[in-house]
């Protein structure tokens, strides 16, 4: 039996797990964190069919999936910066025919449960992967232990240690995020939890945009997106309320009352992306998914594809054991070919949203895209 190793352990690397698994498959899954509950896993996810819920089916997990997913959660709300609403999107009531959201704890949890208790390495982080003589890898790991193994698949991120064993792609920024959580929002703050409602509401300004979406816990995920340019270089000058605030000036109130309610300080981070057509020359015995091999803008394309990503690998490697090799070939081309248009659609899509002109381009797409679902039927 061939040695698999996946690095990360993520939603990609996961679903990657669970599809060989259920061909009788083993894999180990080496993980940085200490725990599932070590760090928060972020906000909602809305999983599209043709990717995430396609994975989800491949890897049998599609009636946990709607069992604790939340179709309502598709409702989106646009505003101008004085309160006034732009669109409002409402889902059909109970329908999964969209993109139904899900909690990326939830999900996370749910493709852990459905794998072998020894699947995952805890407290595992690769720091590096040497080629051994005779095929395979070497690999060392943070706490000083070592593992060796025949198939490696990177699915360990945006910072990948696997992926400068075959690109020597660089990440550029393509934005800063600031975070903030409001925890209990119904009984603490309700006419904010009203205002966000059981979605998502985006406040779009001139080249930035305060978002807040709902999770399934009933606390609010704050996100503020700016250019990457935007801000003062040094990123720390914005884990305090003041300074986020004062980028925006002028806002409704009733705004503005988001970043205030948080619970905590705000959390900068840059946002960053892979060159779009990023390929490498297969390599017999390694190979990357998800983040790793094609980290894109967040516009809601990134854990869809990685899910895909590792469905379609399993796949290939299940319907050829013999010659893993080919197998990952034809996972790569097919890959490279998919991600291609995403990735550019992804970068068009994160400079509309952080353009001068961002609320009317926005509210000119979701018109065209309702015109286009009425007009479908």
């Amino acid at each position: 039996m061939m040695r698999i190793a996946i690095a990360g352990g993520g939603l990609g690397g996961l679903t990657l797990a669970r599809v060989l698994h259920r061909h009788g498959i083993g894999a180990v899954v080496y993980e940085r964190e200490a725990s599932r509950t070590a760090r928060s896993q972020g906000g909602m996810l809305d999983l599209h069919p043709e990717s995430g819920q396609h994975a989800l089916a491949e890897a049998g997990l599609t009636a946990g999936f709607r069992s604790e997913a939340r179709p309502e959660g598709e409702e989106l709300r646009i505003l101008d910066p004085s309160g006034h609403t732009l669109v409002h999107h409402t889902p059909r009531p109970g329908s999964f025919a969209g993109r139904p959201e899900i909690d990326r704890r939830v999900l996370r949890d749910l493709l852990l449960d459905s794998l072998p208790g020894d699947t995952v390495r805890w407290q595992h982080r690769l720091v590096a992967a040497a080629p051994r003589p005779h095929g395979g890898y070497q690999l060392t790991f943070d706490n000083g232990e070592t593992a060796g193994c025949d198939i490696l698949i990177g699915a360990d991120g945006a910072r990948s240690a696997v992926r400068r064993l075959l690109t020597t792609a660089e990440l550029s920024p393509v934005a800063t995020l600031v975070e903030l959580t409001i925890s209990d929002a119904d009984r603490r703050h309700p006419a904010l939890a009203e205002l966000v409602g059981p979605g998502n509401l985006w406040c779009v300004g001139v080249s930035r945009i305060l978002a807040a979406q709902r999770l399934g816990d009933g606390s609010i995920r704050v996100g503020i997106s700016l250019r990457a340019d935007q801000i003062d270089s040094d990123i720390d000058t914005y884990r305090g309320k003041h300074a986020v605030l004062s980028l925006f000036d002028g806002w409704d109130a009733r705004l503005t009352a988001l970043i205030e309610a948080g619970d905590s300080a705000p959390v900068p981070r840059r946002i960053e992306a892979m060159p779009t057509g990023t390929r490498w020359e297969s390599r017999p015995g390694i190979t990357l998914l998800g983040d790793a091999a094609h980290l894109m803008p967040p516009v809601g394309e990134g854990a869809n594809q990685a899910m895909l990503d590792g469905a379609e690998l399993a796949a290939a490697l299940a319907a050829n054991p013999a010659d893993p090799d080919t197998a990952i070939r034809a996972y790569e081309e097919g890959m490279f070919a998919r991600i291609q248009p995403i990735a550019e659609m992804s970068a068009r899509v994160q400079a509309m949203m952080l353009s001068p002109t961002a609320a009317e381009d926005i509210t000119r797409f979701f018109t065209r895209k309702s015109a286009e679902r009425l007009s479908a039927g």
